[in-house]
């Protein structure tokens, strides 16, 4: 893999250090230092106002705006797409000491600073501006987003003047003037602005969606006048204050962003009553302990959910920063929402969420947050209306969900990717199964799965056909994970997701049917599901084509796949990478190079249904095949390298897992985090050294240790407790820290875990 690390931030187990002002940086960073609670999030840009290259942005989880599309008079293809829309810069401060502005990166400033710190969420930054006359004034700004009330963040800022005495000018308040960075233009509406005593506040709805934003800040800080400045897009205050020489002066802020996403009036009601609340409350609150009731959200949070690496700095500040950002991404606040590619850091993506949300993010919440995985799949539930609709438009019966969505429509304007694949379908149908076997939570898939799972049913039953002599049905016209070929027949990953998730949904059928008749009638006639449609779909999964070679033990990848004319990937010249933006579109797809794993991701999803001698030979075979163009390739091939002890391969695929967005190895983490690719990197660790698989009937593990650590633990929630999983250079323990006994598989051996810890020599090969 030709990915080089930009080594820039210092290395620190709890700590992202900044220790320059970097101005050719300085889009990264605004990645790099993003908060986000899951309601909201924040770039970070810096407050203060900046004259180079930056995205000054601000998100809320689900407010989106939407735009028309090239038309096309093809059926099925998407007339409009929707985005995560940028929204209120209310962290907008401006400095003004005399009649010389703070103007970056014009200033000159010195022991410039930047510190994000894992343990509480707080971000910290400072410098000393040296002002054209000399006069000396030290900044200290301070942000956090509440990770337990999550409309609340907070910014303080404090001011020491070195060698002066004298008036600085403040200027703060809320900023709905921020351009879209994808259509270059403000996509706001202002309604309503309003200032009082040390606060203000504002109202605003998206142009074409009509959702709205309200957003209230109170000010504390001792300043000696306050003025009011009222825009069409602002609402600032203009505080003045008496700076005395060697003493410090604070201005602090708690700014509450409430959202309103339906348009009914209850909706408007009941918004309208939140708004008002939040006038009042505001002011009743205090900023320092809204701060510490965040910090010890994360404290917790590390307790449950921290990954320790012994002998590699570099791995555990990456992967304590991939745990940090999967929790600010989603922590089940907000039922219906969803994690977008980017997360809430950036514009790439438009905030859609894909498939990669179920198979690589999903497992991630339920082993540290069993809640926000639930909440997770019920975005589904709420959207099966639009995934209806959605089949209906390519002439599909049941549910087809989109491979791009903010709101549960589709918004992949490539017909190629929007219509061929079905993995955003059977991901869903993957997740609810995965969710049920880990948490055995019967009921949720009785009551939230079971709709979505008969509804992907008919779609899977309508969406492929018997071949000609009707002895094998399949999926014709289908494009696999492997996005480099396309509109093939018979996708082994499409066929066989397709079988097992018309099985689930025959099996908790049957289940509900035994357990509680009166709701499967119920069932039944609410979606006028037959004992015949039933029949027909057990029809299509035994007879389902899933392309198999006895004799080779190899998976054929597509029908006609081993015919394609072979390429060496490794002989493709650096300087043509990424091959979307040097190869001709046509091209890529004319040989048998596969972008991500496509056999090798069917194998690690339903590790359980695989021999290990299988897994051999597929990995073997098309690993070398892999170019890896996508950033959630290496962690799959590494898992599975580790459980095919596979060691020095699976450290190598991977070595850039933790760190991607930390050392820009792609160049693009300007545009936002590789949020799912975060997940796979914590899959990485559990999945991949620590042997874990969840698949089947019992959790089991299989620990190994890369050579370059002298030791590693993590810990899953997992039956109401945290098991600790500590693995040494020759043993692994294992015990639950609230002592509950759970019978878990160890090298394949039924071991019941407790607190007292249970030790297991690590297998010599």
């Amino acid at each position: 893999m030709a990915k080089i690390a930009d080594k820039y931030y210092i290395t620190d187990p709890w700590n992202i250090i900044e220790e320059e002002f970097n101005p050719s940086y300085s889009q990264v960073s605004e990645s790099i230092f993003s908060l986000g609670n899951e309601y909201m999030g924040i770039r970070g840009y810096f407050e203060e106002g900046y004259l180079g290259e930056s995205l000054v942005g601000s998100y809320f989880n689900g407010v989106y705006e939407a735009v028309k599309t090239e038309g096309s008079s093809y059926k099925g293809i998407i007339d409009k797409t929707e985005f995560m829309v940028n929204s209120v810069d209310w962290l907008h401060l401006r400095i003004q000491v005399g009649e010389e502005k703070l103007s970056l990166p014009k200033a000159e400033i010195e022991n410039f600073q930047r510190i994000l710190n894992l343990r509480t969420g707080v971000l910290t930054r400072s410098y000393l501006w040296v002002m054209e006359d000399g006069r000396r004034l030290k900044l200290e700004f301070e942000r956090f987003l509440s990770m337990k009330k999550a409309h609340i963040g907070g910014q303080r800022l404090t001011l020491t003047p070195l060698n002066f005495s004298g008036e600085v000018t403040i200027t703060a308040g809320l900023d709905f003037t921020l351009p879209h960075n994808m259509v270059g233009k403000n996509l706001w509406n202002c309604e309503e602005k309003k200032t009082g005593e040390k606060w203000c506040s504002i109202l605003a709805n998206t142009v074409n969606t009509g959702q709205s934003v309200y957003s209230v800040c109170h000010f504390w800080g001792d300043s000696s006048s306050e003025k009011d400045i009222v825009e069409k897009k602002k609402v600032l205050k203009e505080f003045t204050f008496q700076l005395k020489d060697g003493k410090s002066t604070s201005l602090s802020r708690l700014v509450m962003n409430l959202v309103r996403k339906e348009k009914t009036d209850q909706d408007y009601d009941r918004f309208n009553v939140k708004c008002d609340e939040a006038e009042r409350i505001l002011p009743t609150l205090q900023y320092d302990v809204v701060k510490e009731d965040s910090a010890s959200w994360w404290e917790k949070m590390w307790g449950d959910s921290d990954i320790v690496i012994d002998g590699d700095e570099l791995n555990q500040q990456g992967i304590r920063y991939c745990i940090f950002q999967m929790h600010q991404t989603y922590h089940g606040a907000d039922r219906g929402t969803i994690i977008g590619a980017k997360g809430l850091t950036g514009e790439a993506y438009s905030g859609n969420t894909f498939w990669d949300t179920e198979t690589y993010c999903l497992p991630f919440y339920i082993f540290n947050n069993v809640e926000a995985a639930k909440h997770l799949l019920e975005f589904r539930y709420l959207t099966l209306q639009e995934a209806k609709e959605r089949a209906t438009a390519l002439d599909c019966e049941g549910a087809f969900y989109p491979i791009a969505t903010i709101s549960g429509r589709e918004c992949c304007s490539l017909w190629q990717h929007a219509s061929l694949q079905l993995q955003a379908s059977t991901a869903v149908a993957y997740g609810i199964k995965h969710f049920e076997t880990v948490t055995k939570d019967e009921e949720f898939v009785f009551t939230t799965g079971l709709p979505i799972l008969i509804e992907v049913s008919r779609m899977l039953a309508s969406r492929g056909a018997w071949n000609a002599d009707h002895s094998r049905y399949g999926y014709y016209g289908v494009m696999g994970p492997d996005e480099f070929q396309m509109m093939v027949n018979n996708n082994c990953y499409t066929n066989f997701m397709g079988k097992v998730t018309l099985e689930y949904t025959l099996a908790v059928l049957e289940r509900l049917q035994v357990k509680d008749k009166k709701a499967y009638d119920v069932t039944l006639n609410s979606f006028q599901l037959s004992e015949q449609e039933c029949s027909n779909w057990k029809i299509i999964a035994d007879n389902m084509n899933i392309p198999y070679d006895e004799q080779t033990m190899l998976f054929e990848q597509h029908e006609g796949y081993f015919s394609l004319p072979h390429i060496d990937v490794d002989q493709i010249p650096i300087e043509d990478f990424p091959l979307y933006h040097h190869w001709s579109y046509d091209r890529i797809y004319r040989n048998d190079m596969i972008k991500q794993p496509d056999v090798l991701m069917m194998m690690l999803l339903y590790n359980s249904s695989f021999t290990k001698e299988q897994l051999k030979k597929n990995y073997e075979f098309y690993e070398p095949r892999c170019i890896h163009e996508s950033s959630l390739s290496p962690s799959v091939h590494s898992i599975l390298a580790a459980q095919l002890q596979k060691h020095e391969e699976a450290y190598k695929f991977f070595g850039f897992a933790t760190r991607m967005d930390l050392d820009n190895y792609n160049r693009n983490t300007s545009e936002g985090l590789h949020t799912t690719s975060i997940a796979a990197a914590w899959m990485n660790i559990v999945y991949g050294f620590g042997g874990m698989r969840s698949d089947g009937d019992k959790l089991s593990f299989e620990p190994s240790i890369p050579q370059a650590w002298s030791g590693y633990s993590f810990r899953i929630h997992y039956k109401n407790d945290v098991v600790l999983i500590e693995i040494g250079k020759d043993e692994a323990s294992f015990s639950t820290l609230h002592g509950s006994e759970i019978e878990v598989l160890l090298y394949d051996k039924p071991v019941t875990l407790s607190k007292v810890k249970v030790s297991v020599t690590i297998p010599k090969e």
